[in-house]
Formats: structure tokens, sequence, C-alpha cells
């Protein structure tokens, strides 16, 4: 169960990404946890149960990961899952993405923050107005996270969801706008004339 199944809040629920585990710290099955959510201490808080998504390729048959523990060390989450019991346990949960459920009609408190869910098929325009695309997914890398567009004319693009390329999201309004250039989601002139 989710700590956030203790917030009072009835409906249907969701799925949110909350982190991703790095490597072992220590000896007793510690390990570092590149944060996803604005609000850790409430994601990992003791007995919080998250899913486990290993990656592609991964050994690991971890489906559900229970916390143990977590602290901050030098600016680096710190989290003692109950099934990570050793080094050797917690190396092979490296790259295990963690998500969280929560209400479906939930926010993020920083205005500034969505969850996956929230961007999932809003429109895609550019500045001018013209339409781009749909928003598809996420990708969540290790720099920062990118929109997955799928553009009208089928290709699909990723565009880094930082403030300068998206400018303005209306989540009321089903939309979005990209500051739209050459090669982001339109595109080189090149690229069109090589295609049609």
């Amino acid at each position: 169960m989710s700590t956030d199944a203790a917030d009072g809040t009835d409906g249907p629920a969701v799925e949110v990404v909350v982190g991703r585990i790095g490597k072992p710290h220590g000896l007793r099955g510690e390990v570092t946890v590149d944060v996803r959510t604005d609000e850790p201490e409430r994601r990992f808080a003791r007995g919080s149960t998250l899913r486990a998504e290993p990656p592609p390729g991964s050994a690991s048959s971890l489906r559900s990961l229970t916390v143990a523990s977590s602290r901050q060390h030098q600016s680096v989450l710190l989290v003692s899952f109950e099934e990570l019991t050793d080094r050797t346990v917690a190396e092979g949960a490296r790259g295990i993405v963690l998500h969280a459920t929560i209400p479906a009609g939930a926010s993020p408190d920083d205005p500034d923050e969505y969850y996956d869910h929230q961007l999932v098929g809003l429109a895609a325009y550019d500045v001018d107005g013209t339409a781009l695309g749909t928003v598809a997914g996420l990708v969540h890398g290790g720099a920062q996270d990118l929109l997955r567009i799928d553009t009208p004319d089928g290709r699909e693009a990723l565009v880094p969801f930082v403030k300068a390329l998206v400018p303005e999201v209306d989540l009321a309004g089903g939309r979005l706008v990209i500051a739209d250039r050459p090669g982001l989601v339109t595109p080189f002139p090149d690229e069109e004339e090589a295609g049609g």
C-alpha cells in the first residue's frame, strides 16, 4: 500500500515514477536513488511499497520494494529496501525504476511540476500556434526528462522538458507550447526534401 492511500482521497489511482535505483552504498544493501519526485520524504517513507520496473535485459525478478529506511547523505538520497539484504542483491537492482500509486486527481505541490499521466495526450503547438503533434509519453533520462511527441507525419520527436523549450503547459486547455526550431520537432529543411 502506498503512503498516498492515507491522504483520504477516494477515486481511481494512477502510477507515477518517483525514482531510479543507482549504485549500492556500503555492504548492507543500501542504494542511491535518482529522485524523480518533489516529495521524496513522502514517497520513500518507511513502510512505503513501490512497484519495481527492472530495466530491459535485467535479470532482476523484483516487482515491488518496501522502504526500510531513507536518509540524505551529501545531497544524495540513500534508501534501504527490505528486499535488498546485501551489496550483491543491491547491485542486481541497479537501474530499477520505482513507481508510486497516487490518486488520479492529485497534482504535485510545485506548479511547474507534472505527473506523466497529466502530460500524455496533450496537443503540442509551436509559439506561433502551429500544431506539432501530441505528447505520447515521457522518457526519464539521467540529466532531464524528454517529452515524446508523435507528429502528424508519423515521426517521433524527443524534446527536453525544460522551461526554455517548453515555456507553457496548459493542462486545463489540453495543450503545451514548444519553442520549436529545425531539428527539434520540425525536421531540418534538407530532411524534409529527402523524405518527400
